[in-house]
């Protein structure tokens, strides 16, 4: 048992490191997103932003949330096994948040940080080899690395992405099916898809079958969805402003970040959090999301752009009922938080 304990110890850890080095990313990335989408205009095909100066920091602001999931990879992975584990997580990471295969399968944060540890332990597996000291010497630069990238990428691939794949592709089906029948329960499944691993491949089948039923000219569950986007980094933001003592400082200043960014539903905002407390913070985001994705289809609200947060309220049908199921999903959430995160100093005794 206590090996056991030793080993979730270095995981949290681990996470908690990889978080460290991915907030400058999410915060860069973040707030130079808000700034550029909040001067833009609601389209059919999303925010556009024409000023030329925007759009050039809005790709500075998606050049630093392509980097961030990479970096969270890479230092757990660092955490757990040293320098020889950087390189290959960061590029497993990069991976697992990339298309890949004939599918174009992606599985988000939450494969990355599969794919961290997985790193971490095999880098840590390859250091006991017994070789000579010439080898030695290429052993943290060359082949380290190599077989690091090759033999767990190789897996992700052909192993682990696929049952991901086939599980998107069934997901769509059974919303395809329930779509009609119930307005409650779909919208209750929308919003907790959405935020169950926000911006990863279960938050994309939710995106792309709202897409999909806007092409038929059906805008509610797009309403559900868009609702249901901007709930996670909402309610961390607002937990951070009204229970302090339950983050650390960074984490307070993350918090900063993560409203801007709920404001233009951006769901990654409340990535950092998960990492670091998943057994609190993801079943309070998931209910809130669900609350207020079902608020939004019981009221009929429609999002006519595929984006989400209030920047997007003038292209909103229902205005009302979709400040008020975001506004309702968040305090949800922060009510759950409130209740189950300990104080700081009560969370580093457990």
């Amino acid at each position: 048992m206590s090996k056991f304990n030793d080993v979730m110890k270095e995981l949290q850890k681990s996470f908690n490191t990889g978080v460290s080095f991915m907030l400058p990313s999410v915060v860069v990335g973040g707030i130079f997103l808000a700034l550029s989408l909040s001067t833009g205009e609601a389209t059919d095909t999303g925010m556009n932003v024409t000023n030329s100066f925007m759009k050039n920091l809005g790709d500075l602001g998606i050049a630093g949330f392509t980097i961030m999931i990479p970096l969270l990879s890479g230092f757990i992975a660092n955490s757990i096994s040293g320098k020889p584990a950087l390189a290959p997580a960061m590029i497993l990471g990069y991976l697992a948040n990339t298309p890949v295969g004939y599918d174009g399968i992606k599985t988000g944060f939450l494969g990355a940080m599969i794919m961290g540890v997985a790193v971490g332990y095999f880098v840590k597996w390859c250091k006991t080899w017994k070789v000579s000291n010439t080898i030695k010497t290429i052993m943290p630069i060359l082949i380290i690395p190599i077989v690091t990238t090759l033999t767990l990428g190789m897996l992700y691939i052909y192993v682990i992405a696929v049952p991901i794949g086939y599980a998107m592709q069934w997901l769509v089906v059974q919303l395809g099916n329930l779509q009609g029948s119930s307005a409650i329960l779909l919208g209750l499944i929308i919003g907790a898809m959405t935020a169950v691993d926000m911006g990863g491949p279960i938050n994309k089948t939710a995106t792309a079958f709202t897409l999909a039923l806007m092409a038929e000219g059906v805008f509610a569950p797009n309403g559900a969805h868009r609702i249901a986007v901007a709930i996670p980094p909402l309610a961390m933001a607002i937990s951070t402003f009204i229970d302090r003592k339950k983050y650390s400082s960074e984490d307070r200043d993350l918090g900063i970040s993560a409203f801007f960014m709920g404001l233009i539903g951006i769901t990654e905002g409340a990535i950092p959090f998960a990492v670091k407390d998943m057994k609190r913070v993801l079943p309070a985001i998931i209910i809130g999301s669900a609350v207020g994705g079902a608020l939004g289809m019981i009221n009929n609200v429609e999002t006519l752009v595929p984006h989400g947060g209030l920047i997007v309220l003038p292209a909103v049908n229902g205005k009302l009922w979709y400040f008020l199921a975001m506004l309702i999903g968040t305090l949800v959430s922060v009510a759950i938080l409130h209740f189950t995160k300990p104080n700081l100093e009560e969370n580093m005794e457990k």
